[in-house]
């Protein structure tokens, strides 16, 4: 039976939701966030140790300033109401990604919750903001340039997630059959899973769905 340490997700399909209830994106991304509310606190009884969500990407940006600017309120707003009770439910929050990019505000709210909860180890959720994972190896590279020494477990070294093992497991809501520049480097033996249904449908049964399946799947990892 397959041991799982990190879930990795890629929430696609927040925006269409919110226009299919006919109440618009930004309602859709509100409903979303409490579905990653349900999957942290379903995953912690699950004892599953490390969750990464696919919050905002390097090319989020081109969408609508409005949209943009309700998301980065949005995780802002979430983490000055719940720090409490995230810091009471041993929740520890890393995010990854180009932080010194993002606006004041939500850079100032992140780093915070990082600081309150860097302590917390019952599981780890990273979040990935401003992230692009050609970007992420692109700066690996660049720091090993002058070093001279160039090793797969050099360049992991210098990832997002350097401290962290590989996810087992990525699930796609939405639909799509793509991994839209999330951790190319990470999931080159994770077992990927897509779904059709919107990201705010999703579940704590499709969940443990998936990981039913995933427990009993052959990894092979190069090997017969």
């Amino acid at each position: 039976m397959n041991k799982l340490n990190h879930v990795a997700f890629i929430m696609d399909g927040n925006g269409r939701w919110g226009q299919k209830k006919n109440k618009g994106r930004n309602f859709g991304h509100l409903n979303g966030v409490k579905t990653v509310k349900k999957i942290v606190e379903h995953s912690t009884k699950l004892k599953i140790p490390i969750l990464t969500f696919y919050v905002f990407s390097t090319e989020n940006w081109k969408r609508p300033k409005s949209e943009i600017n309700f998301l980065f309120k949005l995780i802002t707003n979430y983490f000055k109401n719940e720090i409490k009770n995230v810091i009471s439910n041993g929740i520890k929050i890393n995010i990854i990604g180009k932080k010194n990019s993002l606006p004041i505000e939500i850079k100032s709210s992140l780093k915070k919750t990082a600081e309150l909860t860097k302590k917390n180890k019952k599981i780890i959720v990273n979040l990935a903001i401003n992230y692009g994972s050609k970007d992420e190896i692109k700066n690996a590279f660049q720091k090993l340039k002058k070093k001279n020494i160039i090793s797969i477990n050099s360049i992991k070294r210098n990832l997002y997630t350097k401290n962290l093992p590989d996810p087992d497991i990525l699930i796609r809501t939405g639909g799509h059959k793509r991994l839209s520049n999330f951790m190319l480097w990470q999931l080159a033996y994770s077992e990927i899973y897509f779904l059709d249904k919107l990201w705010p449908d999703f579940t704590k049964n499709d969940l443990i769905k998936i990981i039913k399946n995933f427990k009993k799947v052959k990894r092979n990892f190069g090997s017969v």
